[in-house]
């Protein structure tokens, strides 16, 4: 079955191979968000590289839920960075949600407002106050407002959760409408993009970044990667701090008159599940449901069945309604589950692990590693101070290792 969003999207340009040998100010490896944010503020100074087609990845393959704010709360964040960076990645994390409303504002790409936090288990109403108060009082953050369960119920038309707590500054997009129109800026502003071009290595000479591809080279004075779980090679201690996994989505048919009856707010959804359940309305009534992940390179045979029985779990009514769309996508998470940003040579900067968080922040962080290549990198140097430890067990035992940590907490969800 094929990718909805690649299905219900208008097609770009044609953009060639990168063929030969070209110069540029800075060359940007990737053209999901992040790689796209980075385009749009460099313009003309930019070459950038992609290994597929524009939003191919993670940036056109999952659930366009927005979500406010960083991966952790503010009060992890106070702990982990101290009060003052805490409240300046709010305020980077505010600025990010404010250049994505500008975009989607200028990109028709299905932007909804809403977004909100179910919880699964009974318990967490004093939990989801105590956040909302201290969002309004030391954050100046309003948009956040408590669900009963009856009230979640009748929103949701399920009855399987047990309350929870609205954004109405979140919601949900598109996301592959949203890549391509950003694509179509940075375009406009001067930016060259080559597609089906993979950067390989990188190296330098006289001074300079060669990046080297099958059908060509780049020299450069700054390289920008991105990639989230896809990084390669090229990314160096990126790798070790960064995981791949794959997550899954299925989309129905209209439901027609049932759609009415769904998730009346028109809000996204997603749970308290260790492995999270979301899902929302789309425009013509159907619903995108995401459900489900595995740790190994790959995915199942059958993705529509497997998120058919997390979706049947939610709605049972909707067991047996035919599914039209699935797929897969693979996104980057770290140890912290905040994402990994810097410097990792001089002239060479990455951004990758948003852990999920990627549909507001990396248009904004791309920005800012375009600012920080041009000079300006107070951004970068903030999300550098993030703690993104490498996984543990090394080169060999990294990934067992961090499986049977995953797998043990997706158990917890069904105890």
């Amino acid at each position: 079955m094929l990718n909805w969003y690649a299905d219900t999207a208008s097609d770009l340009p044609h953009l060639p191979p990168l063929s030969g040998d070209v110069s540029a100010e800075v060359c940007v490896v990737g053209a999901g968000f992040t790689g796209l944010g980075a385009a749009m503020a460099l313009g003309g100074r930019a070459i950038v590289l992609e290994a597929s087609e524009v939003g191919a990845a993670a940036t056109g393959r999952n659930g366009g839920q927005v979500h406010t704010g960083q991966r952790r709360d503010q009060a992890w964040l106070e702990k982990a960075v101290g009060p003052d960076d805490a409240l300046a990645l709010w305020r980077l994390a505010e600025d990010a949600r404010a250049q994505f409303r500008t975009l989607t504002d200028a990109i028709a790409c299905d932007w909804r407002p809403g977004l909100i936090h179910a919880r699964h288990k009974p318990g967490g109403e004093a939990e989801d106050a105590a956040h909302a108060e201290r969002m309004a009082k030391r954050y100046g953050y309003d948009q956040l407002a408590l669900i009963d369960e009856a009230t979640l119920a009748h929103d949701l038309g399920t009855d399987v959760y047990h309350g929870g707590l609205i954004d109405r500054g979140g919601g949900h997009v598109h996301p592959l409408k949203l890549a391509r129109g950003m694509a179509e800026r940075a375009l406009a502003a001067g930016a060259t993009i080559h597609a089906h071009t993979r950067a390989e290595t990188w190296r330098r000479a006289d001074g300079k970044i060669v990046v080297e591809t099958r059908t060509g080279r780049v020299t450069c004075d700054q390289l920008i990667l991105t990639g989230d779980g896809s990084l390669n090679v090229m990314a160096g201690p990126a790798r070790a701090r960064v995981m791949p996994i794959n997550n899954f989505i299925a989309v129905t048919a209209p439901l027609g008159a049932l759609a009415e009856e769904i998730i009346r707010s028109n809000a996204a959804v997603s749970d308290s599940r260790f492995v999270v359940n979301y899902f929302r309305k789309t425009p013509d009534g159907r619903l995108l449901f995401g459900g489900g992940e595995n740790y190994r390179p790959g995915f199942p045979r059958d993705i529509a069945g497997m998120v058919r029985k997390n979706l049947a779990k939610v709605y049972p009514r909707l067991a047996e309604v035919p599914i039209t769309h699935a797929w897969g996508g693979t996104l980057g998470i770290t140890m912290s589950r905040m994402p990994f940003v810097g410097e990792i040579a001089p002239g060479v900067r990455v951004a990758s692990g948003y852990s999920g968080q990627g549909v507001m922040l990396a248009p904004h962080v791309g920005q800012l590693l375009a600012e920080a290549a041009l000079g300006r990198p107070d951004g970068v140097d903030l999300l550098a101070r993030l703690p993104t430890p490498p996984f543990p067990g090394g080169r060999w035992l990294r990934w067992p290792l961090t499986v049977a940590g995953l797998s043990w907490y997706a158990l917890r969800d069904r105890l």
